[in-house]
């Protein structure tokens, strides 16, 4: 414990935080006001990009970010903000309470890692270990959350040096365990809001980024309405009897059977759905078997289905299991599907959204803001849009000049970012945050 002090007191010295700054005229508008104050904090973007890499060489997984917590925590209490640490296990929460009344506006940042052995070459690279699914792995920030993290801690310095002049309220959200809680536990903004991370106070918007390589440095994306999919496991238990591989007719084989469930359900998405809207049925696991001679009594599937319309994932979901069930009743085989609760959609409020397009295109030059198509990768942010209007977007870390196939995608060991991105998130933030409150 007087070592992981120790370990922060350091954290604190290397990244100096700053008395507050004086605060700007009223008349100045949004974007002077954003750009003035991050002017007005020397040497921001040199601790940001140190935070980032401190959480990048410290990752930990979901549920168990207890080190990257305290850092937060720390930096937000030398900020001189109201800290609420603790919420869904690791999640921590800085409260602004600006100089005058106004609305409430969250951001999120995520802040775990992933089961990945980094293999980036970085001097900052990350060599933690932990124990994942019963297995020791390598753990890695190879989607990109100690960049949003480092992010959301440079808008609430920014915004705290001038919260006498900022109305309303700001919640600096911290959220553990974005890429799904462990086998067994609650955990991510589901449980932070089961724990009333939105109660008191309630914000009236929400907004989140992600840092993408699909975008250049200097490059925002966003849309309304539904940008992320909704997102549920499928898993799938083929049950059939037990026989000598030699004699597949005295036995039922679940092999076989499973085979056939698989090319059948990846083809409802093509041939089955409207294909107007975008739905994923994949499969990622095949369990089953011990030995090449012998047709087991059992194989199980593991899977994903992705889908961005309410409507057709409920059809979907009906095709899934009436398909596997009936593919293997034919075989003299039992199919038992499970679909378990997912992620929702997420969903981009469209009025909120266009007002956010308003602010960032003062971020980044208007044509260098992008309205990408919806994709299926899911995000658990759609919690929080359930509950307040909520906006996500994307920001660009490819480095300028280079294509999609020069740079790894998230969630790869060879992940990388232009750390040149990061002063531009927290632009974004600020800007958000002093368009939202300054509505009536």
């Amino acid at each position: 414990m007087h070592h992981f002090a120790r370990a922060l007191s350091g954290l604190l010295v290397l990244f100096p935080l700053l008395a507050p700054c004086p605060g700007l005229a009223d008349e100045h508008g949004p974007r002077e006001s954003a750009d003035a104050l991050v002017a007005q904090s020397p040497g921001l973007e040199a601790r940001v990009v140190a935070w980032r890499r401190d959480f990048h060489q410290h990752p930990e997984l979901s549920n168990r970010e207890t080190r990257t917590a305290g850092v937060v925590e720390k930096v937000l209490r030398e900020l001189g903000l109201e800290v609420r640490p603790g919420i869904a296990h690791t999640g921590v929460v800085g409260v602004l309470k600006g100089g005058r009344p106004g609305p409430v506006v969250a951001l999120r940042a995520d802040m775990d890692a992933l089961p990945v052995t980094e293999d980036t070459g970085l001097p900052f690279a990350s060599v933690a270990r932990a124990n994942y699914a019963g297995r020791e792995v390598g753990v890695m920030h190879a989607c990109g959350h100690d960049a949003h993290m480092a992010i959301l801690l440079g808008a609430a310095e920014v915004l705290s040096r001038a919260r006498a002049q900022v109305p309303g309220t700001v919640l600096f959200v911290f959220q553990p365990a974005e890429e799904g809680a462990p086998a067994g536990e609650e955990g991510g903004a589901k449980l932070m809001l089961k724990e009333g991370v939105f109660d008191d106070p309630k914000p009236d918007a929400a907004f989140a980024l992600h840092v993408v390589p699909q975008h250049e440095v200097g490059e925002i994306a966003l849309r309304g309405g539904g940008v992320m999919a909704g997102s549920n496991r499928l898993q799938i238990r083929v049950r059939g009897r037990q026989t000598h591989a030699a004699y597949p007719w005295l036995g039922v084989d679940p092999v076989a059977v499973a085979s056939r469930i698989v090319l059948a359900l990846q083809a409802i998405p093509a041939r089955r759905v409207d294909n107007r809207t975008a739905t994923v049925v994949s499969f990622g696991a095949i369990h089953g078997g011990v030995r090449h001679n012998i047709i087991p009594d059992e194989v199980q599937l593991l899977g994903t289905i992705r889908h961005l319309d309410p409507e057709v994932r409920d059809d979907l979901f009906d095709k899934i299991r009436s398909t596997a069930e009936k593919i293997a009743e034919s075989a003299g085989a039992v199919a038992e599907v499970e679909i378990p609760d997912g992620y929702p959609i997420t969903w981009n409020d469209p009025a909120l959204t266009e007002r956010a397009r308003v602010v960032l295109a003062q971020v980044v030059d208007a044509d260098r803001l992008i309205t990408p198509t919806p994709r299926t990768g899911a995000e658990d942010f759609a919690f929080f849009a359930r509950e307040t209007p909520g906006s996500y977007f994307w920001l660009g870390v490819r480095p300028p000049g280079t294509t999609l196939d020069e740079v790894a995608p998230n969630h790869s060991p060879h992940f990388l970012l232009n750390e040149d991105a990061m002063l531009i998130g927290v632009r974004a933030f600020v800007q958000l945050v002093l368009s939202e409150t300054a509505r009536p």
